[in-house]
């Protein structure tokens, strides 16, 4: 539970406006405490700073990415025929109306 309320009532009655959200009155101070709490997580998290730099590379991997390569592909003309031969080289679709 949050001790000290980083936001009001009316804050959050204003951010519901804006949002074009109805609050009602019996869930106004569950959702301004719960507003508050989510707050202080992002003040928290906030408030690490530059000593998380040594949580960045904990498996010390420099390149885990493979080389690419070429690799040979399938002849475009066999592939067309399943659509009688395409149009241009390409697979015709049909425009969405």
């Amino acid at each position: 539970m949050v001790t000290e309320m980083a936001v009001t009532k009316e804050e959050i009655l204003d951010i519901a406006l804006l949002s074009k959200l109805w609050v009602d009155e019996s869930e106004l101070d569950k959702l301004t405490e719960d507003m508050a709490g989510i707050i202080a997580f992002a003040d928290t998290i906030n408030a690490v700073g530059e000593s998380a730099e040594d949580f960045d590379n904990i498996n010390n991997l420099s390149n885990v990415f493979r080389e690419d390569t070429v690799v040979p592909s399938y002849d475009r003309s066999l592939i067309l025929k399943n659509v009688n031969g395409g149009e241009n080289g390409y697979f015709p679709v049909k425009k969405r109306m």
